[in-house]
């Protein structure tokens, strides 16, 4: 499978604080990569620099070939790479499907057509509707998100991220206050994501990490602990000691 991310030795520093250190790995198509760890092991910060939120301190972040380590957040979406927060960040007096055509609009670069009627772009209407239907959010399609039950709106942002068509999904905490009778509907959504998208997803429900991912790695005190197969990180006694609260 081919190389999407590559991410070598990056580190991390606010002042005397050393958030993330020597951070390394890889994601190619496909895979189901969760990133666990204590709080404050740097796994947002992690995301953040992945992500262009935050300019790292030194190593590389290396993006379907290119070196993208000193581009801007807009510059690595076009590239393939979007994501989700731990907070939710839409228009909460948009409605769902006008948000959702605006993404395609601004993928397409169409931005300064935002205020046409979809209508006018057949492909990206019927785009729009696919969305809606993958993430059950066809009877919220006129609904404000602020509207929405909690799970509903990470649908929506999950719905605008695949707008963006990425090779590369961030997802930060995706189940971080969804009350638990609308878990299974964002699982579900997980598990209908294109094959050959990479994910990188940041969880602490760790149900979600074992029966979502492939490999997992594991962040302490900023630094990678552990990276292997779910049955491996289960087995290993440091994770165990320092994480998932077995006794080494």
């Amino acid at each position: 499978m081919s190389l999407l991310l590559d991410i070598r030795d990056l580190d991390k520093r606010f002042g005397g604080l050393h958030v993330t250190r020597g951070v390394s790995f890889q994601l190619h198509a496909g895979d189901r990569l969760a990133l666990i760890g204590p709080n404050g092991a740097g796994k947002t910060t992690l995301v953040n620099q992945v992500s262009g939120v935050l300019r790292s301190d030194a190593g590389e972040i290396w993006l379907r070939g290119e070196n993208v380590t000193r581009l801007g957040q807009a510059q690595r979406v076009r590239l393939g790479l979007a994501r989700t927060f731990q907070i939710t960040t839409l228009a909460p007096q948009l409605p769902v499907q006008r948000q959702i055509e605006m993404a395609l609009f601004e993928r397409e670069g169409l931005g300064g057509r935002a205020w046409r009627s979809v209508d006018a772009y057949p492909a990206l209407n019927a785009e729009a509707q696919a969305l809606l239907q993958r993430f059950g959010l066809r009877a919220h399609a006129a609904t404000p998100t602020e509207d929405l039950a909690y799970g509903e709106q990470r649908l929506v942002e999950m719905a605008l991220a695949l707008a963006l068509r990425p090779k590369v999904l961030l997802l930060d905490e995706p189940m971080a206050g969804v009350p638990r009778g609308d878990g299974a509907r964002l699982l579900a959504a997980l598990d209908s994501l294109p094959r050959d998208l990479a994910v990188l997803i940041i969880e602490h429900d760790m149900d979600l990490v074992f029966r979502f991912a492939s490999r997992i790695v594991v962040l302490a005190e900023g630094a990678v602990l552990a990276d292997g197969s779910p049955d491996d990180i289960r087995r290993d006694p440091k994770v165990r000691a320092a994480y998932l609260g077995t006794p080494a």
